[in-house]
């Protein structure tokens, strides 16, 4: 093992004291550090990861010092469109809570509930933020006590699941293929800054990459690892996961070289995940052909997988836009249009207890693409 030829990355001053620490981890765990647990170290360390501290993260200006935003911040339409489809979920599987992980600002759990009426008894939210949580109370509180938030799922539970861009932040593990050889890239420090490092490995991607030349790719040991989770305790109910990601054969296309972790801060993107930890989101696509040979694997039915201009609009969302509020039909447009977030991001369906055919997927079904 020795660190590769890459540009130096983060220095480790006291501005940044999460850096500190992963020094210390990367040294405590032998000088080599997986991605995946620096990754997870950058996003969730407490206090200091980013997902665990204050910075604001969702809105949709840079003046208002978030770093992104997502759908339901976008246009309250989301939320109206999607709870067309949970409406009708709740209705097949005889069921009514909602459970959503990664609530973020809590704006997509106030479209729901509003929309959603006395339909939810229950809406429980899993988020590992205290600081978001935060501010998920100050947003839901018109709800009172119909709302929860838990660390962890019951043993049993019969509901409704959402997660909206929740499985682009879990860690993923890196792979590179160097001069034909495969290995795991991994983090090092040295002269004091955080370098990329690979070792050799056994691990492989899913499919065989074509062509010599050298390539880069991950794979969602923990993204699956959820859904198998969600699967060992859903009795009865459905699951709704949307994020920007593509089926297997795309995801691991021998074009696709350089693979997909971005990190994004001030809604401005960038390639460096080493650079400023804890101070920006990291991510990765997702690979759906991966959730749903997941979920088939523990039980659960693949009920849809579709693009999310398809899934909102077969949601009704062209019916829900009003003709005289330029803005927000602007806004709500870019959740459908296909240079925006339209075709870029994906929806998956995933079931158990009930046979039923979900609305979302009523035209323009992908899952046999996966």
């Amino acid at each position: 093992m020795s660190p590769t030829d890459f540009p130096l990355a983060a220095d480790a001053s006291t501005d940044n004291p999460l850096l500190s620490r992963l020094q210390r981890d990367i040294e405590a765990a032998g000088g080599w550090l997986g991605f995946d647990a620096f990754m997870a170290a950058a996003l969730y360390t407490p206090g200091l990861g980013y997902y665990a501290n204050d910075s604001r993260k969702f809105g949709t200006l840079p003046g208002s010092g978030s770093d992104f935003v997502t759908a339901p911040e976008m246009s309250p339409l989301f939320g109206q469109a999607l709870a067309k489809q949970l409406a009708q979920a709740l209705e097949a599987t005889g069921t009514d809570e909602l459970w959503e992980f990664g609530a973020g600002s809590g704006a997509l759990a106030l479209q729901l509930l509003t929309a959603l009426g006395e339909r939810v008894r229950r809406y429980t939210i899993v988020d590992l933020s205290g600081s978001l949580r935060e501010r998920q109370r100050q947003a839901l509180a018109a709800f009172g006590d119909r709302v929860h938030w838990a660390t962890e799922l019951p043993d049993r539970f019969s509901g409704v699941v959402v997660g909206n861009e929740v499985l682009d932040a879990m860690p993923v593990q890196l792979l590179a293929r160097v001069g034909g050889a495969w290995h795991e890239r991994g983090v090092a420090v040295q002269q004091g800054q955080l370098v990329w490092a690979d070792r050799p490995t056994e691990l492989r991607p899913p499919l065989d990459i074509e062509g010599p030349h050298d390539y880069l790719t991950e794979i969602h040991p923990q993204g699956e690892a959820f859904v198998r989770t969600l699967s060992d305790h859903l009795e009865r109910g459905a699951i709704f996961l949307i994020d920007y990601g593509f089926g297997e054969s795309e995801y691991y296309h021998p074009q696709r070289h350089m693979g997909t972790v971005m990190c994004h801060r001030g809604h401005r993107a960038d390639s460096d995940p080493l650079a400023d930890p804890g101070l920006k989101d990291i991510t990765a696509h997702v690979n759906f052909t991966g959730i749903a040979l997941a979920a088939q694997e523990s039980g659960l039915d693949v009920l849809g997988y579709t693009t999310q201009a398809h899934f909102l609009i077969n949601c009704g969302l062209l019916e829900l836009m009003p003709a005289d509020d330029l803005g927000l039909r602007s806004m709500t447009l870019k959740l459908i249009t296909e240079h925006e977030m339209g075709e870029f991001f994906k929806v998956i369906a995933l079931g158990r207890g009930a046979d039923w055919q979900p609305l979302g997927f009523a035209r323009g079904d992908r899952t046999h693409r996966l």
